[in-house]
């Protein structure tokens, strides 16, 4: 079959069943009338956990940690039914997605969407958005790398600009905008009674600003993609953004979200109820984290540098190649009984392209010529590093459009924009005989995907491995860390790093290959 609409199936959080979800898929596209459907999106905590070890990289405490299932399908010993693609959410192995930073296969038939990245399926093009909004780590670097301390297993999870700053440069339009967060004040463009009636304690800070991702805002704001997804709240939840209509002169304000709306009671016909027990799930942490607000006499009272600082507002020019004016939002609860995590649907394209089904994931001619311009200047290392001033889009697109034309005449006209099939195991599959909670972290891997990624598009690969990296822990599984004296013991217990907690985190250096 070929034309036509391109049915996809939409889960909120991931949680590692992916058994379970699939079954869920493929029930909901019988009851349609559907054979099944052309691809999976699901909108983050996937929880691709390759094995034991990397649950030891996962902010989740250890009475709640769960293997999960994706270990067959990560080992072969199951195939994805339907191509898949993923956002992180901040409940991953995120030492597995680090690894695949610029996207790429965790598994057969599975991709990972990477921190930021636009891809096209077939006649559909997907922007994707990984991560969670914490304000205090938007302007760092990614500067989590094994082993982890507490604070990296959770800010390796936080939304940066850097990666923002790249989507904002898009100037086509997308078709479908995913985030695992939701875009901020997007509760007031549905049935927020409805919302606030089921989840009662969103209201306050829905009221004061602080529900939802800024990050998200700006680039559903800037992308006006006809279908935005995201999850992490768990509940479902519709509303619709209309954008209004724009010259080649318009602008907008990143920081506002003056938009109209259509209030849109949710409805779910297609969501399946499971026979899994939901007791001991860990309660979802919705509120924003933060201290309680003082009172305006002690604010006064506080010297300058206490103040908390006006964020500027960013003018987000609307290019005329990005023209829809309507968005129809929907978050998705995570896959247990009675609740509403799965969503199908057939998307129109906003593109006339023919593709023949079966459709295959495919390379964004846009989006890679940005990857090649930002690679210069990619900071890979301390906290303490900042990233390089945003020159704006009148530095940038003279660039990016040199790169397409690289683009174009490199990959295009050779015929390599197709995403190769080149999953590879670099982590041990699960075995039953670890344990659920071995002591240690897992030592670095070199994934080839990524590697090969670089090669393509002809940048340095700044996530590959240094050879003293890998010579440190050749042939171990795992670094023993003891978090309570901050020392870390690497492998089989021959070397100490002293971790530091100074204005530049102590020997942090060293313990990371000195990448800085």
């Amino acid at each position: 079959m070929s034309g036509g609409p391109v049915r996809i199936a939409v889960e909120g959080c991931g949680h590692g069943t992916l058994h379970s979800i699939y079954a869920s898929v493929a029930r909901s596209a019988k009851l349609r009338g559907w054979e099944g459907v052309d691809l999976v999106i699901i909108c983050g905590d996937f929880q691709a956990v390759r094995n034991s070890f990397d649950l030891n990289c996962m902010s989740v405490p250890p009475k709640y940690r769960e293997i999960g299932d994706f270990h067959e399908y990560y080992s072969g010993r199951r195939l994805a039914p339907y191509p898949t693609i993923f956002i992180g959410g901040n409940h991953e192995a995120c030492n597995h997605n680090w690894e695949l930073y610029y996207g790429g296969w965790a598994a057969p038939n599975i991709y990972y969407m990477g921190a930021a990245n636009v891809v096209r399926f077939g006649p559909l093009r997907i922007a994707g958005l990984s991560g969670i909004w914490k304000g205090y780590n938007y302007r760092k670097p990614h500067h989590e790398r094994i082993p982890y301390s507490p604070d990296d297993v959770k800010s390796a999870y936080h939304i940066r600009e850097w990666d923002v700053r790249k989507l904002l440069q898009l100037r086509t339009q997308v078709d479908i905008g995913l985030s695992h967060d939701w875009p901020r004040k997007i509760e007031w463009l549905g049935d927020w009674k409805t919302l606030f009636a089921k989840k009662v304690h969103f209201e306050k800070d829905a009221r004061d600003g602080s529900l939802g991702s800024p990050a998200a805002r700006y680039v559903l704001d800037r992308l006006r993609p006809p279908f935005w997804f995201s999850a992490h709240l768990h509940v479902k939840f519709a509303a619709t953004v209309t954008h209004k209509a724009q010259s080649a002169s318009d602008e907008i304000k990143a920081n506002s979200a003056a938009q109209s709306a259509t209030p849109i009671i949710p409805k779910n016909d297609d969501e399946i109820d499971l026979d899994m027990d939901d007791g001991d799930e860990q309660p979802a942490s919705v509120a924003i984290e933060g201290l309680s607000k003082p009172t305006e006499d002690l604010r006064a009272q506080l010297p300058t540098s206490f103040l908390k600082r006006k964020v500027p507002e960013r003018n987000i020019t609307l290019p005329t190649e990005i023209y829809n004016q309507t968005t129809q939002f929907l978050a998705l609860d995570k896959c247990l009984a009675h609740r509403e995590f799965l969503q199908l649907l057939e998307v129109v394209p906003t593109e006339a392209t023919p593709v023949e089904r079966p459709f295959s994931l495919q390379y964004d001619k846009e989006w890679l010529a940005i990857t090649r311009v930002f690679a210069k200047e990619l900071i890979d290392g301390s906290p303490n590093e900042s990233l390089s001033e945003d020159k704006g889009e009148r530095y940038y697109r003279p660039l990016i459009e040199q790169e397409e034309t690289w683009v174009e005449s490199n990959l295009i006209k050779s015929g390599r924009m197709g995403i190769p099939e080149d999953f590879a195991i670099t982590a041990p599959a699960y075995d039953a005989a670890e344990g659920l909670m071995p002591r240690g972290q897992p030592v670095i891997y070199k994934n080839p995907h990524t590697q090969s990624f670089c090669d393509l598009i002809q940048i340095p690969n700044a996530f590959q491995p240094s050879a003293d990296e890998l010579a440190v822990w050749e042939g171990r599984t795992s670094v023993t860390t003891q978090f309570d004296d901050h020392v870390y013991v690497s492998g089989r217990g021959a070397s100490h790093r002293g971790r530091g907690r100074g204005s530049s985190r102590g020997g942090r250096g060293s313990g990371r290959g000195q990448r800085r």
